[in-house]
């Protein structure tokens, strides 16, 4: 027991923290040692917190001040404002934007979006195209999908892509997701026959197009056969097109007019810059079965004016082009050098002579070409005015179109085949 008491008189005198309660074992029982009396209590121990670090110990916690993203998260709650004194004040963010913001970050990872509300889903896209997530590669596409199968046409519904070649080619897929587009403006791209891109055009997914212009995109008869084809067989793809523009395509021939005979609710066409052999051959055959009329001063539909990109992702497609411009952005160094050596005469100017321009000799050889339906010539107001005839010459050819139309519909009673047709002879 004198060892006990001076184990104790020990703990005591050695240090002024408080260690909490010890404990003794002694003949198999456990025995707590009283320090303020010294002696050993027979009693059971009784709990007490046990203190790691002694009172008046604070810590601080701080995340890593290094790391900007933790830092952004933190302020990202508050909204800073100054008052007309010069103080700075704060106010927290609502909980809906503060989800909004969460769930743009991680936007590719939405299952789906169909039967969302459209108001709340183009404030998340718009959200989501603030912080450029659909410039991504992998992961905005992905979330570009989800928005294109929920709302389709709000999403985008006109697309404009007018000499700007390098942004299908970057982002073609992108462009393939998008949904009931109905005006595509692929003017001056220099896509050709093959390009996966017109194969897209026959597709369910843009059957809603009525506007689709082509200009100077070397197309030929090929290309126009593979793009009638779903029409004039299967009456699908583009049966709802109203304004055809293939000007400033020479390799397309009077075969290729063939094929458009196809699109029959077609009020605007324009040809020009073709390479047609017998021109009032085909102005008398697209007359006679499409009933279009030849006009005689440029329409407003063919001058691009009214072709812009319009929708949800308007902003999207601007960022696709500033993108592919930073890209091309180092090259301008070695345009300089290549000027430098033009100066010195070190390098032949070849560059410059092939351009564009070599489609103007037959545009002005063939003459303009663009026709228009006069049931919607109201629709479409030429540029200039003109006197079109007397009614009487009105109500002739119409007639005429009305006679030739009947003798047409009962040929083709016995010569066109539906779908169950068609059907029925694939299964032979």
């Amino acid at each position: 027991q004198s060892w006990t008491k001076g184990m104790s008189y020990c703990l005591h005198s050695e240090s002024h923290w408080d260690t909490g309660p010890i404990y003794v074992r002694e003949n198999g029982k456990l025995h707590v040692v009283n320090q303020g009396a010294g002696g050993i209590q027979n009693v059971t121990p009784k709990t007490r917190p046990f203190r790691l670090f002694p009172r008046g110990f604070s810590v601080e916690l701080c995340m890593n001040r290094e790391d900007d993203r933790a830092r952004r998260q933190r302020t990202d709650h508050f909204i800073f404002t100054y008052t007309k004194e010069g103080n700075l004040r704060y106010s927290a963010k609502s909980l809906f934007s503060l989800v909004l913001g969460y769930i743009s970050d991680n936007v590719d990872h939405i299952d789906s979006l169909i039967g969302f509300p459209e108001q709340i889903a183009e404030k998340l896209f718009s959200a989501a195209e603030a912080r450029q997530k659909f410039t991504e590669p992998v992961t905005g596409l992905r979330a570009l999908q989800k928005f294109t199968e929920a709302y389709g046409n709000l999403v985008l519904c006109s697309l404009c892509l007018r000499n700007r070649y390098l942004v299908i080619s970057e982002k073609l897929e992108e462009i393939k997701s998008f949904r009931e587009l109905t005006c595509l403006d692929l003017s001056c791209c220099k896509l050709g026959d093959e390009h996966e891109l017109l194969e897209h055009l026959t597709k369910e997914a843009l059957s809603s197009v009525k506007r689709l212009l082509l200009k100077d995109n070397l197309l030929s008869d090929a290309g126009l056969r593979r793009m009638t084809a779903p029409v004039r067989v299967l009456k699908k793809g583009l049966e709802n097109l109203l304004v055809l523009d293939l000007s400033c395509n020479p390799k397309i021939t009077d075969v290729g007019i063939g094929y458009l005979l196809s699109f029959k609710k077609l009020n605007c066409l324009d040809i020009s810059g073709t390479g047609l052999k017998d021109v009032n051959a085909v102005i008398k055959r697209i007359q006679m079965r499409i009933g279009l009329v030849h006009s005689k001063v440029p329409l407003k539909e063919f001058d691009h004016s009214n072709c812009k990109t319009e929708g949800w992702a308007e902003q999207t497609v601007l960022q696709w082009e500033q993108a592919v411009v930073e890209a091309i952005k180092p090259q301008d160094d070695l345009r300089s050098r290549t000027a430098a050596l033009r100066f010195y005469g070190k390098a032949h100017r070849i560059e410059e002579v092939v351009k564009c321009k070599l489609v103007e000799p037959e545009t002005k050889a063939s003459g303009n070409l663009q026709f228009y339906k006069e049931k919607v010539q109201n629709c479409h107001l030429p540029l200039k005015k003109e006197v079109a005839g007397s009614h009487e010459l009105k109500n002739n050819r119409k007639r005429a179109l009305a006679e030739q139309d009947r003798e047409r519909t009962s040929k083709q009673k016995h010569l066109c085949l539906t779908v169950e047709d068609w059907d029925l002879l694939n299964t032979y």
